[in-house]
């Protein structure tokens, strides 16, 4: 069952074989369920608007987004925030996901089609820094719920909390077991994102440790679901380059294969999906080759259609695409889809685009690119495109005393026709290193000085589009043609 593709003796027609990060962007905490011959995944999503994407696949490999289970959240930007560390689960016809807010409680939904509608978030348990939650329902009726700590609100972490639960997901019914405290294991901290499971006669609790970015993946087990439970490691770096492989789910293929998804912390890039083969040895889950990633190998389903999830949009409606976010609630004034474009109004809000809620957003991708949209502007105000994290930086067409022009960090404005449709781009080079692009009349070139991009609070840069106004009133708006996104594979 491991994959070392160099060693093989078989051939590998490179259709049938992937190459990680099977998700080459920020999907965070992901996890991932199989439903018959469907493979189903979700991930963190903090304070973004909609919330909890939901992938599809065949394979393991090809994922497309076919819809979000939250579509509200908080009506101002709060980094770091919202949706943390969801569990995705098929129970009694329904699919169900769990995830923390760390200033609310833990929450649920849950839909009988994973496309939607999905019910609104319910609190199971109310509190302070309850994170990570993991449901499971054993085969004699009884329900668990497992939880992990988040200091900052709590003031404790390192351990894992089990309660019972109502069988309906409606509230826990205990005040909780803590089933493994990892402050009395030699070399372990920051113990959480627990997975909660059931095999072979042991319950396991998948969980990481370590830190995102210098981790490792463990693995716990117990005849009794409130333990003792004995430990392993079971995932680490290694001698690779994959620094922190750790935080994700276990997932079988139709034909009886395990598989394990976790994530990498990349940076600017966010955390990006990593596939590892798994088996069953000595009674314990082994990953990758021999507990360190591998690089790829072959398909766990051959035989699929290539898919990625959605990037560029040409805005034909009848809504945005999937791929888009807003950085809060958004307003149904900030934007309109007409005649194949996206109009979004110069509203006001905060100078800093980290902190500005009316931010269309998607993911940066993790590998070099080109991106490039046409923007209009009518009226007053400001609009164009941004690469946004913990410092953004962007290249816009504003509106000036001298006219509109263009406008992007350590240049000149350069003018520009009033009315006239611009074309602006960024292209994303090694090491997340942006250099914004503009046609101001002799085509494409670039402009300003190069930008490294950063990460946000617990996620990845993002591509942005944005309208804004000079005052403290809406004044004008901003017709984005075409968003095209060109991966330099």
């Amino acid at each position: 069952m491991l994959i070392d593709q160099e060693r093989s003796t078989v051939p590998l027609d490179p259709a049938d074989t992937y190459r990680n990060p099977v998700l080459n962007a920020d999907w965070s905490d992901p996890d991932v369920i199989r439903v018959g011959d469907d493979f189903y995944l979700t991930a963190s999503t903090f304070t973004k608007v909609p919330g909890l994407p939901i992938l599809h696949s065949r394979d393991l490999v090809n994922w497309t987004i076919i819809g979000h289970a939250v579509t509200a959240g908080h009506d101002e930007v709060r980094p770091g925030c919202g949706v943390w560390a969801p569990s995705l689960r098929h129970h009694d016809g329904r699919f169900w996901i769990f995830y923390g807010d760390p200033d609310v409680g833990i929450h649920q939904v849950n839909a009988e089609d994973p496309r939607g509608p999905w019910s609104e978030p319910h609190l199971v348990k109310p509190g302070l820094g309850l994170i990570d939650p993991c449901p499971l329902w054993d085969e004699d009726g009884q329900a668990y719920l497992v939880h992990a700590w988040a200091k900052s609100r709590a003031g404790i972490s390192n351990r894992l909390t089990l309660h019972r639960m109502a069988p309906d997901a409606s509230r826990v019914l205990d005040e909780g077991t803590i089933v493994i405290d990892a402050d009395l294991l030699p070399g372990y901290r920051t113990l959480e994102g627990p997975k909660l499971y059931r095999h072979d006669g042991h319950y396991w609790i998948f969980a990481p440790a370590g830190g995102v970015a210098t981790g490792w993946q463990s693995v716990f087990r117990s005849r009794s679901i409130f333990g003792p439970y004995e430990d392993r490691i079971v995932l680490e770096q290694g001698g690779t380059d994959v620094n922190g492989p750790h935080q994700g789910g276990w997932v079988d293929t139709p034909s009886g294969e395990h598989w394990f998804m976790h994530f990498q912390d990349r940076g600017a890039y966010g955390r990006v999906v990593h596939l590892q083969p798994m088996e069953w040895r000595d009674g314990w889950p082994v990953m990758g080759a021999d507990g360190v990633p591998v690089p790829g190998g072959p398909v766990p389903v051959p035989g699929g259609e290539p898919a990625a999830p959605a990037t560029s949009d040409g805005f034909a409606g009848p809504g945005l695409g999937p791929q888009w976010s807003w950085q809060a609630n958004p307003d149904p004034s900030w934007w309109e889809l007409r005649d194949g474009t996206l109009r979004l109004s110069c509203v006001p809000g905060p100078a800093d685009l980290w902190e500005r809620p009316a931010v269309l957003t998607q993911r940066l991708p993790g590998e070099p690119c080109t991106v490039v949209t046409q923007v209009t502007l009518h009226g007053e105000g400001r609009a164009g495109l941004a690469v946004v994290g913990r410092t953004s930086a962007y290249v816009a067409v504003e509106s000036t005393q001298d006219g509109p022009a263009v406008v992007c960090a350590g240049s000149a404005a350069v003018p520009v026709p009033e009315g006239a449709a611009v074309t602006l781009g960024a292209r994303i080079g090694q090491g997340a290193v942006v250099t914004f692009l503009a046609d101001t009349g002799d085509g494409l070139r670039e402009i300003g000085e190069p930008f490294h991009a950063t990460q946000g609070r617990w996620v990845g840069a993002v591509l942005g589009l944005f309208a804004a106004s000079h005052g403290d009133a809406p004044a004008g708006h901003a017709a984005f043609a075409a968003f095209t996104v060109d991966l330099e594979r």
